[in-house]
């Protein structure tokens, strides 16, 4: 190799560098200088010369760096074939280059000083300890001539310790090596990064004010800037000793440094790594020394220096971190002092409160809402939490949160000081709005537990400030609502505080019940709130919805004084019917359009009034009739209400009825109730309609093309009329209810005797009047179902071609797209007719299985043992499947079928169930294996499909669907096979230990995964259980990790245990057990998935092996298998006097046989392989295993020299 060689090469190499990094080049240009660069990379034997040579100080930094990369390459790649001499010749000029080749540290590139660290670690990965012994003392000789290299040797220190401990990206025993000698090594690395630290700050401290050493007291700064980050990656994993050494002189340093601008971010960092370390608590006693004098002098002088500076960035950065210094200080504060440990309150706590307090009324919002955690942590704590000086920050805390329940600190605005620091946190209002929804919810927990040490001062507040919100005037900003003048939008100064203030007064409100004594409740004072509440007139629809939810905090008052019962229900009925503008003027077909806002008070009302029927039944019941008077007044207006309003009035009606206990009453009762509802269902008319889907089309307007399709809506009072009784009915079959103990039932004839278990039957008053109209919404599914024929989708009229299309919001919601933020509630909800329709259609489908799932429940074996049900319902639930959507299945499956199973006695197994569940089973696989092939094939070959208007997501919301159908399927087999037990294990893979490639294996599916009664019974059945095990085992090939994982976890193996003792065909055994392989190559790259998969692969190998050999001719077709290592696992299977091998040692051995079927992520899948070869054992000599290469040193063993300086 001669010296033109190697400088004619790298001519070409600088040129080829040079083509690639100009803008300028031709594509085809830049692709061949690629090429030539990486081939010479790949394939030329004078990399090293040529590398050194393009590293030289000389040339430009793109050179240079593409010289180091070169190096770096050849040890990546080539160590291993490398002649002793040329590693020591090229380790020797790498160390020259730190010595002597970089520029000065101030001028260097920081790409040069990255890649010139990598080499010298990929070499230390390669050959330390064994091989270069005095690695560390090298270093320390470089760190003395200056800081250009000590800056350099942090950067190795660093990169060192994140291969080895962060990212671990070497094999097992290297690391281990590494990890232990670095260990016993530590006090020196770490006294070498103290003393660098302190002596380069000292120097800088020094020198930084005078101009004419500025440069150098720069240097002096870098060198201090990297040694703290270096120091970041050791404190995370280091024995706490060494932090807490010499008197914890380390975490005295971080604090000084806290106040010096260029050093602080990093000493926070190093700071907070320190004191979030957990641990023995023992060894984080001494952490405890940051809550002294000095500690918390130098943190909150620093924190109100960084805060004192305005908005910049940079001192933001700092707060932030100061702020995780004091929640993780909190942490461990509550983790060491207990009522068994000798750790005392410190006395600095008070201090420490008031500086939290501080971050916590700090204008930023993500400073508010990063102390709650801790607060949080305090106020449970069983020593703290009686602790004065906590107790007096209560109230302070809740003042502070009646500030920061206000929604204000959207980017876009300007209305508050917070905007400008969430234009440094968040993206977008939207991303403000989901994060302060989660941070306010945080906060009410938070407040809850404050309130539990403390409820009378909680309860103060929130009538103080309920008081004043009653008396403010309404305030409704320039961004007025639209409807009328003067009403709030939901950015309104008014609206912001009053829904602050509701949010605060239910949180305090409802703990205070929880927490005090009957006796001590200030009834008087609630109840003079209540009244307030009650006499306080609004037209505005946003703050009437808070003065509701007002009443409902409110209302356990009124358990004590049943007196104002009467008023708060004339309150919440007068929000039934809540309009802004005189509505009814309007044309009888078609209603104003209400707004949001509007809807949502009514809507608020009605729920208001259902939730106080059922939790204070008892309360309500001497007011019934009073009740049950306004409801009849309301219905007798067919359009004073909307059908959703009207039914929840009647489910009220129907809660409290329960109270009854007497069977024939309410049965007489819920027969007037229904009693509409019944003529409508059953008339001639109805029954025509219901039954026939041409007629049904027709009725409810869809076969019209509609001339105006926002105002004009023929046939709008027909839907609504079917709405209303399907509604009805789901709302008494959900409601109406037997009393819940046994001997109230029976002297209210609600018992009918008792099943041979023992089981007490019940009837429930209800049935007579729901069977009645059975047959008809049986025929109401089927029409429906029906609707989905070509034919009949033909039929639908112009406008309303879509009409059994998915809602948008449902679309959305599929693909994950968050609604816009500022719904405006203030817009009149003008949908169009199409909207209307598809809304009907979608509900009518969904309210009708609804009916169907709680059918069973509510009206148990008077349902189960109607006469040919199973027939009924296979002739009407599911009928024309092939053409019900994706969208339109996954509810009937979740809605009817599911709980209808769940609820289902045993003794309907055989006569309802089997019958049922089998054709569905058997036609759900047909189904969901052509829908993933036509994924899969999609995938293969991009179609080009012009047709629709937007294919790409159509496409991409179809085969999210078919996902979501896959989980739906996959969810209902396990809920009717597998016992609970089974589902209750945890699914991830998170297990400490050393072993790399043992740890995801520890995944192991649960012992008492055990198959249900109706599962065997499922089982016994040969059409049904073929197609349960070809569903369970085929779906772990589908492209959707999460029913893959479920499947493997909890319904495969206990399927295919059930069918172990009988003949099973090689073929299909070998199917099996190759479907779970063609599962790990598609899923292998997520650990939980194939930790599952691996773990079920090994329960069938080992199961099925000893009677089937098919299954090693399976084995024997994996990529790459060694044979001699799959002879000597079989041989030890099939021999058991040789099994003594333990459990996870063979599944190891198993998964290594197997690695060449485990599919890998994308970015691994072309990436070159890295070998590091093991080096003799440091420590014990270790009994070469068979399975493992037991590599020689093609220099025989003296290698122990090899690095020597």
């Amino acid at each position: 190799m001669s010296a033109e060689q190697v400088s004619g090469l790298c001519e070409q190499l600088v040129k080829a560098v040079t083509v690639i990094m100009d803008p300028a080049s031709t594509q085809r240009y830049r692709l061949e200088a690629l090429k030539f660069c990486e081939e010479f990379k790949e394939k030329c034997p004078i990399c090293v010369p040529c590398g050194l040579k393009l590293a030289e100080k000389t040339q430009t930094a793109i050179v240079r760096h593409f010289g180091l990369q070169i190096l770096e390459h050849v040890v990546k790649f080539r160590w291993n074939s490398m002649p002793r001499l040329e590693k020591v010749y090229l380790k020797n000029n790498v160390m020259g280059l730190i010595s002597n080749g970089t520029q000065s540290i101030l001028e260097e590139e920081s790409h040069i000083k990255d890649v010139l660290s990598r080499i010298v670690v990929e070499m230390i990965k390669r050959e330390w300890p064994q091989h270069w012994p005095d690695m560390l003392k090298e270093l320390d000789t470089l760190s003395k001539q200056g800081e250009t290299q000590t800056e350099l040797v942090m950067f190795i220190l660093l990169r060192l310790a994140e291969d080895v401990v962060t990212f671990q990206t070497l094999p097992t025993q290297r690391r281990r090596d590494i990890q232990q000698t670095l260990t016993q090594n530590m006090e020196k690395i770490f006294t070498f990064l103290l003393t660098t630290l302190q002596q380069n700050v000292n120097k800088y401290r020094h020198m930084k004010t005078d101009l004419a050493q500025e440069p150098k007291a720069q240097a002096n700064c870098r060198v201090g800037i990297a040694a703290l980050n270096t120091l970041a990656g050791y404190i995370d994993w280091v024995a706490l000793s060494h932090i807490t050494a010499d008197n914890c002189k380390l975490l005295e340093m971080l604090c000084l440094l806290l106040n010096e601008p260029e050093l602080q971010i990093g000493a926070s960092e190093c700071l907070l790594i320190a004191v979030s370390r957990k641990g023995k608590l023992e060894d984080r006693k001494p952490l405890m020394v940051l809550f002294g004098d000095v500690a918390m002098h130098y943190i909150l002088s620093a924190a109100q220096t960084a805060d004192g500076e305005g908005l910049v960035e940079k001192h933001y950065v700092f707060l932030k971190r100061l702020c995780q210094v004091l929640c993780a200080l909190g942490s461990q504060l509550c983790a060491l002092l207990g009522s068994d440990s000798d750790v005392e309150t410190p006395a600095n706590f008070g201090k420490y409160l008031e500086a939290f307090l501080a971050f916590t009324t700090h204008p930023s919002q993500f400073l508010r809402s990063s102390t709650q955690i801790t607060w949080g942590a305090l106020f449970r704590h069983e020593v703290l939490s009686r602790d004065p000086l906590l107790l007096a920050m209560i109230p302070k805390y809740l003042r502070a949160s009646m500030t920061n329940l206000v929604k204000v600190g959207f980017p876009s605005k300007t209305d508050s000081p917070s905007c400008e620091y969430s234009r440094f946190d968040f993206d977008s209002d939207e991303d403000f709005n989901a994060f302060f929804n989660s941070f306010r919810a945080q906060q009410g927990e938070v407040m809850r537990m404050a309130c539990r040490l403390d409820p009378r001062t909680g309860f103060q507040m929130a009538g103080e400030w309920l008081k004043y919100q009653l008396t403010a005037p309404v305030d409704a900003g320039p961004m007025n609502s639209r409807t009328g003048e003067g009403l709030c939008s939901i950015f309104s100064p008014s609206f912001v505080q009053w829904d602050a203030m509701t949010f605060f007064s239910e949180s305090v409100i409802s703990q205070m019940f929880r927490t005090m004594d009957k006796d001590e409740i200030p009834v008087n004072d609630g109840i003079d709130l209540l009244q307030l509440v009650l006499n306080f007139e609004t037209k505005d629809p946003l703050i009437l919805s808070c003065v509701l939810t007002n009443v409902s905090a409110l209302f356990p008052f009124v358990t004590y004084r049943p007196e104002y019962l009467p008023q708060v229900l004339s309150k919440l009925f007068a929000s039934v019917t809540f309009e802004v503008i005189e509505e009814s003027k309007f044309v009888v077909s078609v209603q104003a359009p209400r707004t949001r806002a509007v809807k949502n008070v009514r809507r608020h009302a009605c729920s208001s009034i259902i939730k106080m029927c059922r939790d204070y039944p008892q309360l309500v019941l001497p007011n019934f009739e009073m009740l049950y008077n306004h409801v009849k007044q309301l219905l007798s207006n067919e359009l004073l209400l909307t059908q959703m309003e009207k039914c929840a009035l009647m489910e009220a009606l129907v809660l409290i009825s329960n109270q009854f206990k007497d069977y024939q009453r309410q049965k007489a009762f819920l027969e007037e109730l229904m009693a509409p509802v019944a003529g409508l269902w059953l008339s001639p008319e109805m029954q025509r309609v219901l039954s026939d889907p041409e007629a049904f089309i027709s009725y409810v307007g869809a076969d019209n093309k509609i001339a105006d399709p926002v105002l004009e809506d023929p046939s709008g009072l027909n839907r609504s009329r079917i709405s209303f009784c399907v509604y009805t009915i789901l709302g008494v079959v959900k409601r109406a209810r037997w009393p819940a103990a046994t001997e109230e039932a029976k002297a209210g004839g609600f018992l009918l005797g008792y099943m041979p278990s023992g089981t007490p039957i019940y009837r429930n008053p209800c049935t007579e009047q729901v069977l009645k109209l059975f047959d008809n919404l049986l025929a109401l599914i089927r029409t429906h179902n029906n609707l989905y024929m070509p034919e009949m989708v033909a039929r639908l009229g112009e406008t309303f071609a879509k009409a059994l299309d998915m809602l948008e919001v449902e679309k959305n919601a599929i693909l994950g797209l968050p609604q816009p933020l500022l719904e405006l509630y203030d817009s009149p909800v003008y949908k169009t007719v199409l909207e209307r329709m598809q809304g009907f259609f979608c509900t009518l489908y969904d309210n009708c299985f609804h009916i169907l799932g709680n059918a069973g429940p509510s009206m148990q074996q008077d349902f189960y043992t109607v006469e040919g049900l199973a027939t009924q319902l296979l002739s009407s639930a599911f009928i024309n499947l092939n053409n019900i959507p994706d969208y339109r299945l996954r509810p009937m499956l979740r809605v009817f079928v599911k709980p209808l199973v769940l609820s289902c006695p045993s003794e309907y197994y055989e006569t309802l169930v089997c019958p049922m569940l089998g054709p569905l089973f058997t036609y759900l696989h047909v189904r969901l294996s052509q829908k993933w092939q036509v994924i899969n094939q999609r995938n293969m070959l991009c179609e080009d499909d012009a047709a629709d208007d937007n294919p790409e997501s159509q496409e991409m919301l179809e085969e999210q669907l078919v996902r979501l159908l896959t989980r739906e399927v996959m969810d209902l087999i396990t809920v009717c096979c597998v016992s609970k037990k089974g589902v209750e294990h945890n699914t991830t893979a998170a297990v400490d230990g050393d072993d790399d490639e043992a740890m995801a294996t520890e995944v192991t599916p649960p012992a008492s995964a055990e198959l249900t009664e109706l599962g065997k019974c499922l089982m016994n059945q040969e059409d049904v259980c073929t197609a349960l095990l070809i569903t369970a085992y085929a779906s772990l090939s589908w492209k959707d990790t999460l029913s893959c994982q479920r499947t493997t976890t909890q319904l495969c193996w206990p399927l295919l245990k059930q069918v172990l003792p009988g003949n099973l065909l090689p073929d299909a055994v070998s199917w099996f057990f190759t479907s779970v392989l063609k599962g790990l190559q598609i899923h292998g790259q997520h650990d939980g998935c194939m930790a599952a998969l691996v773990h079920l692969a090994f329960q069938i190998y080992e199961a099925l092996r000893p009677r089937y050999t098919e299954l090693k001719t399976v084995m024997e077709q994996i990529p790459d298998i060694p044979r001699d290592s799959l002879e000597q696992f079989d041989s030890k299977l099939l021999n058991p006097a040789l099994q003594k091998v333990a459990d996870k040692r063979r599944k190891d051995h198993f998964k290594r046989l197997i690695a060449g079927c485990i599919g890998k992520p994308l970015a691994e899948q072309f990436r070159k392989e890295v070998h590091i070869r093991n080096l003799p054992s440091l420590f014990k000599k270790v009994k070469p295993s068979l399975e493992t290469d037991v590599l020689q040193n093609e220099d025989g063993e003296g290698l122990t020299a090899l690095f020597e300086p």
